[in-house]
């Protein structure tokens, strides 16, 4: 392969899309019939009028001048305005001249569709064929020759080849979810009664410490008796040694019973044995479930509140299985959501899910994405554009640049003064606007 260093690709235009359709072996031949919709130049006393062509560009063409059903004049055809086509069918170059008197090697098609014929003929328009002279050939068999004017009335452009950063965006559409990691639920382990709700609406956002209810628990209250009692010295005709050792484990039963460090301390000083406890939130967020009312009996196990930070979210966003290999752990992305369209968030991909949903052959990818304004709600809908980009530079060409036949595809280089010539490339990655391309 060699790199298309400093080549001047010609944009993709109507009218050199078919000449290389012609240098192609009649790969585009309908390519060539589009010609004729490039404007004429204005009339000359001394130029021929091959034909007449709707004003409209339509494929309608007579050989006498005619109206549209508009009443607009068919514009004329002149000959100099009909690139040259050789016996297969090929586009001639029209640049290399030959003095003295010249030489018909053939008739061509006047409609510039790839039919030739060795003697004079007609079409079945009643057209005259064009003759072909010798001095009508390509010298090289490889350059194409157009006008400057038509080049210039087909809006051709030219763009020099150079290395560029391909950032190839891929697309999806995903859901904001609750970060699983940052779940936490509320439960007791020991059977209580409700006596007090301080948190009593779904919802509600708590801080980590705060009261959530008042409970009483018959467990718990014995197990602080029998703190209390050794704290007191109790345990008459015990050594030091093993008092201290049922102290901690009188201790250790409040910690297992999930009573908090500071109300054990509490009862080891003073001995204090309070009927019931304020249960506090281990986590700061919004609750999201909330299964108890006052008076409620709860049991061991219950799931009594869920409480999810929001601070911090994820993003799961359905990948179409084609875009799967331009994603990996670390790719950026956009996300933006349909109430705040002005304000798109960033996030990174964390995961990537081992399994496609059958139905829509998609893949879920995690991106997490941080939310400390609470702006973006669960199960909002959001547009996700991934950053794929490597940050190699690679020689590129604009996409518009580059004919593909399906089988073939061609990039035309300028070689100054209307001469261009095909090149078959191989393309690698897309993105911007712009194609990777190499030599074949």
């Amino acid at each position: 392969m060699k790199p298309l260093h400093g080549v001047i690709l010609l944009a993709l235009g109507l009218m050199v899309g078919a000449a290389v359709g012609y240098r192609s072996a009649h790969q585009a031949p309908s390519l060539a019939d589009s010609i004729l919709a490039i404007p004429a130049a204005a009339q000359s006393s001394d130029r021929k009028i091959l034909y007449y062509r709707d004003p409209s560009g339509a494929p309608y063409w007579s050989a006498e001048p005619k109206k549209d059903a508009n009443g607009r004049d068919y514009l004329p055809v002149y000959d100099d305005e009909e690139p040259a086509f050789g016996p297969g069918g090929e586009l001639q170059k029209a640049d290399c001249q030959v003095s003295g008197p010249r030489k018909i090697r053939y008739y061509r098609n006047p409609m510039g569709l790839p039919d030739t014929s060795p003697v004079p003929k007609k079409d079945p328009m009643g057209m005259d064929y064009i003759p072909v002279y010798e001095g009508e050939e390509q010298c090289d068999g490889k350059t194409v020759k157009v006008s400057l004017d038509k080049i210039q009335r087909s809006g051709v452009r030219t763009e020099k080849v150079e290395q560029r950063v391909i950032v190839r965006p891929v697309r999806a559409v995903g859901t904001v979810m609750h970060d699983e990691a940052r779940l936490t639920i509320v439960t007791m382990r020991s059977d209580g009664f409700i006596e007090d709700l301080f948190v009593n609406k779904t919802g509600q956002h708590v801080h980590a410490g705060e009261p959530l209810f008042r409970v009483y628990s018959p467990d718990i209250v014995r197990a602080q008796i029998d703190l209390s009692i050794l704290a007191r010295g109790g345990g008459l005709g015990v050594s030091a040694g093993d008092r201290d050792r049922s102290l901690q484990g009188a201790m250790q039963q409040l910690r297992n019973l999930g009573v908090p460090e500071d109300r054990i301390e509490e009862i080891r000083r003073s001995g204090a044995l309070p009927r019931t406890i304020d249960w506090k939130s281990p986590a700061t967020g919004d609750v999201i479930v909330k299964n108890v009312i006052n008076g409620q009996k709860v049991r061991a196990g219950d799931e009594i509140f869920r409480i999810a930070d929001h601070a911090h979210i994820w993003v799961i966003a359905d990948v179409a299985e084609s875009d799967l290999s331009a994603l990996k752990i670390g790719t950026r992305a956009t996300m933006t959501v349909r109430a705040y369209m002005s304000q798109p968030v960033e996030g990174e991909v964390t995961f990537i899910y081992p399994e496609l949903k059958t139905e829509t052959r998609t893949a879920r990818v995690r991106i997490e994405v941080p939310n400390p304004d609470g702006r973006l709600k669960i199960d909002m809908y959001a547009d996700v554009v991934f950053q794929t980009g490597d940050e190699t530079p690679t020689i590129a060409a604009p996409a518009s640049a580059v004919i593909d036949s399906g089988n073939r595809q061609v990039v035309l280089v300028a070689k100054g003064e209307g001469r261009f010539e095909p090149r078959p490339v191989k393309l690698g990655r897309r993105g911007d606007g712009y194609i990777e391309v190499q030599y074949q």
